[in-house]
């Protein structure tokens, strides 16, 4: 990350991952099982996910207690499906963050098993958050919707069953809101809910944003799997492209692809103009998000 983004994600970093460990010893019971699922949950990782909770928070208003349980819940749905998402039956990946993935490093049946235990841990963690009734409410509702059978999931089915076929702009974009951008969206929404008297304004512009924002992440990520190399990615270069995954860059080409992305940045940075300053830092993200590497 950029310095500036750098100076204010490190510590909010290192806080989800104390945090996260604390879970684990919480509500995962000891053995393969807690190793599997910290091995998947404390595995590296930028923490884009929760660093945009702490952002739209701040952009909101003030930082509540409930923030970091809510920012730690939509990691741990991230890492579940970065669990699932590598088995055979799915993208087949050796390599996650440059090291083997959890049915390499352990075995097919205990990374199922530790993707299943992240999900419902991300709930757990929820649930038991010191919030309000309808802050817990409200955010369980939110992230169950983005990471079911109308966001994340469903947004994985449909990459899998439009392997290989030709597929429009539309059905693309559609594809990706569900896959990533509805878990991208999931951790801004949440950030402005843990802001007890957040505003119906306030969250109409994060949705705003987090949608443009989730589109140009899935873009960006095209174009780097193009570009870039295992070795900086810490995963196979081309592995989309090798499964015959529709992306924006076949269908639109690298320059056209790279005008949409730009345009989406745009676009989300316009919908923080209500905020003023205190968007500062979802500003950095998106910026860094559109100009990152890996």
């Amino acid at each position: 990350m950029e310095s500036e983004l750098s100076t204010i994600a490190d510590p909010i970093r290192q806080k989800i991952e104390a945090l996260l460990r604390q879970c684990t010893e919480q509500y995962v019971d000891t053995g393969q099982l807690r190793e599997a699922v910290r091995y998947a949950l404390l595995n590296g990782g930028k923490r884009v996910r929760p660093l945009l909770a702490f952002a739209a928070a701040d952009a909101c208003g003030d930082r509540s207690e409930y923030l970091p349980y809510a920012a730690a819940a939509v990691e741990a749905i991230h890492a579940y499906s970065l669990v699932h998402d590598d088995l055979p039956s799915m993208d087949d990946d050796d390599l996650r963050r440059g090291k083997p993935t959890i049915h390499i490093a352990f075995d097919e049946a205990t990374a199922v098993l530790a993707g299943d235990a992240l999900q419902t841990l991300a709930f757990e963690i929820l649930a038991n958050a010191p919030g309000t009734d309808s802050q817990i409410v409200k955010s369980i509702a939110c992230l169950s919707k983005a990471s079911g059978g109308r966001g994340m999931v469903e947004g994985q089915m449909l990459d899998i069953q439009q392997v290989g076929d030709a597929i429009d702009l539309e059905a693309l974009r559609l594809m990706h809101r569900r896959k990533t951008g509805a878990l991208i969206s999931a951790s801004v929404i949440l950030g402005g809910l843990s802001v007890v008297d957040v505003k119906s304004a306030q969250l109409s512009a994060l949705e705003e944003y987090a949608d443009a924002l989730g589109l140009a992440f899935q873009i960006r990520d095209d174009i780097i799997d193009q570009i870039s190399s295992t070795e900086v990615l810490g995963k196979p270069q081309g592995a989309d492209q090798a499964l015959n995954k529709p992306n924006y860059i076949d269908l639109l080409g690298l320059e056209a692809a790279t005008e949409e992305l730009n345009s989406l940045h745009q676009s989300a940075k316009k919908a923080l103009m209500i905020f003023g300053d205190s968007a500062k830092t979802l500003h950095l993200i998106s910026d860094f998000i559109v100009q990152r590497l890996h």
